[in-house]
Parts: C-alpha cells; sequence; structure tokens
C-alpha cells in the first residue's frame, strides 16, 4: 500500500512538471522512467508477514493450458514447482488428463502480488521455458513478457526467415541481445517469453517488433552497444544521446520507383476515330479511277515487269558472288637477318673450308701426328 501511494505522487508530482510542456507541445512526450532517478545500491524492502498479517479476504486463481509436449517434463519438475511456490504459500495442481496447471492462494498467504508471480511461472512454464529460469519470476526485482509473433507476418516464409534472424547463427544475435539486456530470452513457436529487469524487457520487446517489421536486429544491438557505454559517463546523463547514435535509414531496393514500362492515357474525345480510306478513295485521289480498264492493266503490268526486274537483277548478283574472287594479301618478301653470332659462325666456316682444302682423298695429312712418323719412316725403308 505503502509504495502505490508513493507511485502514485510521484505521478502527480511529474504530471505537475509536465503540464506545462503538454501545453506547448503534445507530440514531445517525455518517457517517465527517464525523470526518476533512483540512488545506487537502494533496494525495496521486501514484502514479509508482518506487513499483512490478517492474510487475504478472497480466493483467487488462475489457470493456464500447456502443450502434449511439455507434459513429461512438467511431470519431472512438478515438485521443486510445488516447493518454490510453497514458500509464498501458494497451492499449485497439475492436471494431466485436461493438460492445465493452477495456482490459487490459500488462507496462508499474505503477499498479494504472491499469486500473479506464481500466474507468470505457470505461463512461462507452458512456454517451454526450463524451470531453472522460470522461477526466477519469484524475485522482487524480476518481470516477464511473452511476445506474440505469430500475426506481425502475413507470410509464413518470411515469419520463419524473421525469426530465424533474430536467434542469429548459432544463437548468436539471442545470446548478444540476452547480455545487452540482463533478460533470459526464449523463442518458441509463435511466441517469445523474456524474463528480466522491467528495462530490459522494453528493450527486448523494441527489438523483437522491430525484427518483424524487416528491421535487422543487429542495428538495435549496436544502439544497445552504445548507450551502454553512455551510461557509464556521469557527465552524458543530463545530455542529449541523438548525437552519438548511429540513424539507420531504411532502404529498399527491390522497390523500383519508376515503371519499367510507362503508359501514357490519351486524352478522352467524344467524336470517334476517322475511318480509313478505302481502295476507291485511294484510286479517286491519284485519279487513277477514272481511266480506261484497258490502261489500268496495262499500268498493272509494268509494274509487275518492274518488280520482276528487280528480283533478277538481286538473284543474278548473289550467284555472281560466288565467282568473285576474295582480295589477297600482299605478299611480304622474306629477309633474312644476319644472326647476332655472325663473327664467330663465319671463323667457323673459313677453318672448315681450310680443312676441307688440304685434304685430299688417299693422300697423307699435311700435318701427320708425331706417333704414326717412326712407323711410316720403317715401312719405306722396309719397301727400299
Amino acid at each position: 500500500g505503502i509504495t502505490k501511494m508513493a507511485s502514485s505522487t510521484n505521478e502527480g508530482s511529474v504530471n505537475e512538471t509536465r503540464s506545462g510542456k503538454k501545453s506547448k507541445n503534445n507530440t514531445n512526450q517525455v518517457d517517465e522512467s527517464q525523470l526518476f532517478t533512483v540512488p545506487d545500491g537502494w533496494k525495496e524492502p521486501a514484502f514479509t508477514k508482518d506487513d499483512n498479517p490478517k492474510g487475504l479476504l478472497e480466493e483467487s486463481s488462475f489457470a493456464t493450458l500447456f502443450p502434449k509436449y511439455r507434459e513429461a517434463y512438467l511431470k519431472e519438475c512438478w515438485p521443486l514447482v510445488q516447493k518454490a511456490l510453497g514458500d509464498s504459500h501458494i497451492k499449485a495442481t497439475l492436471d494431466l488428463i485436461e493438460g492445465s496447471i493452477t495456482v490459487c492462494t490459500t488462507k496462508k498467504t499474505f503477499d498479494p502480488y504472491a499469486v500473479v508471480r506464481a500466474r507468470d511461472l505457470i505461463k512461462l512454464l507452458a512456454r517451454s521455458v526450463p524451470f531453472e529460469q522460470a522461477v526466477r519470476i519469484l524475485e522482487d526485482d524480476m518481470a516477464c513478457d511473452i511476445i506474440k509473433i505469430g500475426t506481425l507476418v502475413r507470410t509464413r516464409e518470411r515469419f520463419v526467415k524473421r525469426r530465424q534472424r533474430l536467434i542469429g547463427p548459432k544463437g548468436s544475435t539471442l545470446k548478444a541481445l540476452e547480455l545487452l539486456t540482463n533478460c533470459y530470452v526464449m523463442v518458441q513457436g509463435n511466441t517469445v517469453s523474456a524474463l528480466g529487469p522491467f528495462n530490459g524487457l522494453k528493450e527486448v520487446r523494441k527489438v523483437v517488433l522491430d525484427t518483424m517489421k524487416n528491421i535487422h536486429p543487429i542495428y538495435n544491438i549496436k544502439t544497445l552497444m552504445i548507450k551502454r557505454e553512455l551510461s557509464k559517463d556521469p557527465e552524458l546523463r543530463l545530455q542529449s544521446w541523438e548525437r552519438f547514435l548511429p540513424n539507420f535509414r531504411h532502404k529498399n531496393l527491390t522497390k523500383r520507383k519508376e515503371p519499367k514500362k510507362k503508359t501514357t492515357k490519351k486524352e478522352y474525345t467524344p467524336f470517334p476515330p476517322q475511318q480509313p480510306e478505302s481502295q476507291i478513295d485511294k484510286e479517286l485521289a491519284t485519279g487513277e479511277f477514272f481511266l480506261r480498264e484497258s490502261v489500268k492493266k496495262r499500268k498493272k503490268m509494268e509494274e509487275i515487269k518492274v518488280k520482276q526486274a528487280e528480283v533478277l537483277s538481286k538473284r543474278q548478283e548473289e550467284r555472281n558472288r560466288a565467282f568473285i574472287p576474295p582480295k589477297e594479301k600482299p605478299v611480304m618478301k622474306k629477309t633474312n637477318k644476319a644472326p647476332s653470332e655472325a663473327k664467330i659462325n663465319i671463323e667457323a666456316i673459313k677453318a672448315k673450308v681450310r680443312k676441307a682444302k688440304t685434304k685430299k682423298l688417299g693422300a697423307p695429312s699435311v700435318n701427320p701426328v708425331p706417333q704414326t712418323k717412326p712407323a711410316y719412316d720403317k715401312k719405306k725403308k722396309n719397301k727400299g
């Protein structure tokens, strides 16, 4: 009750301060969460039995259905759920025949908000959130948000693509979003379940809805990263962060600004179009209509003969084309260029010529080898 009164007085003061602004400019509305400043390390005191010793007057209950595939998991973790809710004196029942979970208050329940937290817990369990994460909703600073995304995109294929874009490759985009917002995010079927502090849930909802509107989540993640860095600087607390944040423009390259084929509408006229001229009209215009039949025939025959002559000349040209010789390229005279090593080659040739001149068939060489000389002399002596 005290907290509600405090919040109402705060809201009243905020409305008073903002009343002047609203009258001047209705469009420029200030976010209330930015006006309140909470001192560092401040924590709201826990709600105990001393705050509400007489308990609750009426019994309130909430029920939710769960899908068939969650039955095995819920049966397994049900004792833990009962134990967690038993601390705040909330009774929980699991109906496997009907496929529903019910939570209701008891005579011992002192916290009126405990049943609302229990309702959120069973909602999250039905939405495939594991018990270890879902049980955190029973803490004071925790809240949850179930975002329905099934009806935001018309075609099923597009919806699946955009949902996958939110998860990212190997869940990297979802993990980055969880780290930046301090929330647990679970994408399941047609809903996204988020669990964490209020500020974080607000950011998660914005990112999820933008992704379904075909705005890539990486842009929002980049903005969140910059905001986190800016929040560390105390000097920038009262300044506008617009200059630091990136301004992403929405581009749609597939749409054409102008159509390929432009059709221009003709001006409307009540009069019908003029009838085309008939053959008789044409003859009347040229004066042929008044000629005799014999003259007309002669003229027609002359026209036919002229056309025939043109066709014959064309055919003759095509036939003669085969006998026209093609143009030959002029013959280039080959000039034997002297090789670069001409001197060496000439010397070698000269040496060969000299050798050939000195040699005679059957005659001994002019310069005999010294080893063979004595043998030759001996033969000569023997002959003598």
